[in-house]
């Protein structure tokens, strides 16, 4: 059994209502409780996250390290864009992660299409909405069952 840590960025505790036609009409609550049930369906623990402030989310990204946290999934919102010192902190923990998006960041504005994490995570999702966050836990449960295997 693993450890896993779902990490939101700033304005997804908002999703539900903050522009539908864009983030869906699913809210974080339902998207966690989903997430912690497929989790353990995968035979992990998820713990779930959210923050607007940039030093919460680094405090709990080394906090993940303290705990043994074995993989993480991020969706950094907007940090994705800003963020140097949360990079930081996830160059520092070591534990992998995989930065997922709700939507195509590449479908829009151009200042959305450049990323602090993308070059350091395993694998980045994008546009799959709410239904991108199964697939990074399917994800994350492959790769640590690969990596204890090695």
């Amino acid at each position: 059994m693993s450890k896993f840590l779902l990490l939101n960025g700033p304005n997804l505790n908002l999703l539900g209502s903050r522009e539908p036609e864009v983030y869906g009409a699913t809210q974080l609550d339902d998207i966690e409780a989903n997430c912690i049930e497929l989790a353990e369906e995968l035979g992990h623990t998820l713990d779930c996250y959210q923050s607007n402030a940039e030093h919460e989310l680094i405090d709990r990204v080394q906090k993940a390290a303290k705990d043994g946290v074995d993989f993480i999934i991020f969706n950094p919102g907007a940090y994705r864009h800003t963020s140097i010192a949360i990079r930081d902190a996830f160059l520092a923990v070591d534990i992998p992660f995989i930065e997922i998006h709700l939507s195509n960041t590449f479908a829009r504005e151009e200042f959305r299409h450049n990323s602090y994490f993308s070059d350091i995570a395993v694998s980045c999702l994008f546009g799959f909405g709410a239904f991108g966050y199964d697939l990074a836990l399917i994800a994350a449960s492959e790769y640590v069952v690969d990596a204890e295997e090695e």
